[in-house]
């Protein structure tokens, strides 16, 4: 049986996703999405694991601006899968913010823990 990895180590696993980093290299967002991967984006749209890794990979490195996040929890869903869920904040240089509530499927695939779900729902 595979032990319930802590709410911090899956966050960080998490957040590696929101630096820009991460985001443009190939390398680092394949082995942080299991095969399967879908995301059920904040604008409506489904995107899958390859999809996902090409538009990331073509990020231009502007400055998006800043991102908050918050109200991190962390369930059990069976053996092997965890669902991670929060809330971020985008607040844009125009003043502008963007509230979105956030959810994604973490599975144990033997090593290592690997998105396998998210969708970000935007909060009006």
């Amino acid at each position: 049986m595979i032990s319930v990895p802590s709410l911090e180590e899956i966050q960080s696993l998490e957040e590696a996703l929101h630096r820009p980093e991460i985001r443009r290299s190939r390398e680092d967002v394949e082995t942080l999405l299991a095969e399967g991967f879908v995301e059920f984006g904040a604008s409506g749209s489904v995107y899958d694991r390859t999809t996902i890794i090409d538009l990331l990979a073509q990020e231009s490195g502007t400055d998006e601006g800043e991102l908050r996040t918050a109200n991190y929890a962390l369930k059990p869903i069976s053996n092997d899968a965890v669902l991670l869920t929060y809330e971020t904040e985008r607040s844009y240089h125009d003043g502008s913010k963007r509230c979105v509530l956030r959810s994604s499927v973490w599975k144990y695939d033997g090593l290592k823990w690997q998105m396998f779900f998210h969708q970000g729902t935007v909060r009006s």
